[in-house]
């Protein structure tokens, strides 16, 4: 089973047990995540789209530990001007790993028949 899930406006297909890195999230190492935003499951049998979510479906996950990307070289330059800029960035991740996909069936609710009254019979013979 898998499932096309959201965090933090980026799209990952995720199964049960992948580890994936994300963009920086704002919790400790250990703590448990559960996202709702689930675009679409699979589960072998059948596949379930969302519009644009799935009600009822959530994937958990832990978060294992942050990090910090390769340093890349930023570097600009005007030609013929003297402007040149050497910097450097390092993107920070989340790692985290999917422990579960669940999916919930909503509850049927309960439907009840519309008495009439005195009152409304008699306002509808009239008519």
């Amino acid at each position: 089973m898998y499932a096309i899930v959201n965090i933090a406006g980026k799209q990952y297909k995720v199964s049960k047990g992948d580890t994936i890195q994300t963009a920086t999230i704002d919790s400790k190492p250990g703590d448990k995540l559960t996202f709702d935003k689930v675009l679409a499951t699979d589960d072998g049998k059948s596949m379930t789209i969302g519009n644009p979510f799935i009600k009822n479906t959530t994937v958990s996950a832990k978060l294992i530990d942050h990090g910090r990307t390769k340093k890349i070289l930023v570097y600009k330059k005007k030609r013929r001007k003297g402007y040149e800029r050497k910097n450097t960035h390092r993107q920070g991740f989340s790692t985290i790993q999917i422990q579960n996909i669940t999916t919930k069936k909503p509850v049927a609710k309960k439907t009840t028949q519309k008495t009439t009254t005195v009152k409304d019979a008699k306002t509808k013979e009239a008519k």
